[in-house]
């Protein structure tokens, strides 16, 4: 980025804190060893290793020591983290019965593709994908899941339940805790992905009472290339890949400490400034609203009703078209997106917003902004006064 260049694009990636890449730059420096060697260089890397561990864990408010200690697997980001869940949570073993592969996994409508990736794959291999559907808020239908569980004693409960705690695309927030006790009344696991949402909301994986959470530091100003799935003391898991002990063979491979020391130092650094941050990027974030629709009164902000993330707003300019918008914001020097990273590029409506059961003219028009720690107040009146100048002038040239 050039310094003209205005990054609203937070929910796909953010920048790394200076004080992250101090932290991974000392460690690249003085932890050469591979942590799973026996000498002395080794073991002083493993406790590296493991003192991250734990400290991610801690912070995260999983249990840390005692015969029920959750645990942290690291994986390369968060759609590893997903996979592993999706395809290794509550899974039997490969010579498990015909009855137990017709076993559903239920995921909502409005999950990340590397949630409704897995899904796909599991129905490719002939295993059940319910979705549930979501209201024109944005938010999960509770009782559309309590109708999927019936009797704990039936052979035929979901083996999954996922659910994202906060949507990357609108930023409403999920009731998570809520579907995650009507599972538990009923025996069934649930997973939440937690990506959007940790380093922006409180989140406490204790409290939430899931199975399972997928967690990645580059959404809160750590770096890329490393993830990690929370899970609970009693939840058994299948790995994806084969071929070494590390991690309790549940991922194996040889673990880059360096990116662990960057994904701890992020975490503490939010948690540090948790209270300031979420304040000042609510404030802003409203800012930001506000003035787009004092100079677009016809716009919409999707899921405005609903609890969001105090980072996010989903805007939609009825009769443009939002390729065109992001494509003209990206020549002015805005960077923002349709929706996804994962997904960009893309002609297809959203996924997530259909479901939400929104007009056409919504849809074909809604953009994404996010912002970050580091925004400020003045950011955000260049970007307003740019968004409106294109916005404008595309209106002007239909």
């Amino acid at each position: 980025m050039n310094d003209a260049t205005i990054y609203l694009d937070h929910n796909a990636t953010t920048p790394i804190d200076p004080r992250v890449i101090e932290a991974m730059a000392s460690a690249w420096k003085d932890i050469g060893a591979n942590p799973a060697s026996q000498h002395a260089a080794g073991r002083k890397t493993r406790r590296v290793l493991e003192e991250c561990r734990e400290g991610i864990l801690t912070l995260l408010s999983g249990r840390t020591g005692g015969m029920e200690a959750d645990r942290l697997i690291f994986t390369s980001g968060g759609t590893e983290a997903n996979n592993l869940a999706l395809l290794g949570v509550g899974r039997d073993s490969v010579a498990r019965p015909a009855a137990t592969e017709s076993r559903p996994t239920i995921i909502s409508a409005i999950e990340h593709p590397s949630i409704q990736g897995a899904a796909d794959e599991l129905a490719r291999r002939g295993h059940p994908v319910i979705r549930l559907p979501v209201n024109r808020d944005g938010i999960t239908d509770v009782a559309a899941l309590q109708s999927q569980l019936p009797n704990p004693k039936s052979q035929i409960l979901p083996r999954l339940v996922s659910v994202m705690l906060a949507n990357n695309e609108t930023g409403v927030i999920q009731p998570v805790k809520e579907l995650a006790a009507i599972c538990h009344a009923h025996n069934v696991q649930l997973h939440t992905d937690a990506v959007q949402a940790v380093g922006k909301i409180p989140v406490s994986f204790q409290d939430l009472g899931v199975a399972a959470m997928t967690v990645a530091p580059h959404k809160f100003h750590g770096p890329l290339g490393i993830g990690a799935l929370v899970v609970r003391h009693d939840v058994q898991l299948q790995p994806l890949l084969f071929g070494g002990f590390q991690q309790a063979s549940l991922r194996p491979g040889t673990e880059c400490v360096p990116l662990t020391v960057g994904f701890f130092t992020a975490l503490k650094r939010y948690h540090d400034e948790a209270d300031e941050r979420q304040r000042r990027m609510t404030s802003l974030r409203d800012k930001l609203e506000e003035l787009l629709l004092a100079g677009a009164p016809d716009a919409v902000i999707i899921g405005a009703r609903a609890p969001r993330l105090p980072q996010s707003t989903n805007i939609a300019f009825p009769g443009l078209n939002r390729q065109a918008l992001v494509m003209a914001l990206d020549m002015a020097g805005v960077a923002c997106s349709t929706g996804s990273a994962c997904a960009s590029g893309s002609s297809e409506p959203s996924p997530a917003l259909v479901a939400m059961g929104l007009e056409k003219r919504l849809i074909e028009g809604s953009i994404r902004l996010s912002l970050g720690a580091f925004t400020t107040a003045a950011i955000v009146d260049e970007a307003v006064r740019r968004i409106l100048k294109c916005v404008n002038h595309l209106r002007q040239h239909k």
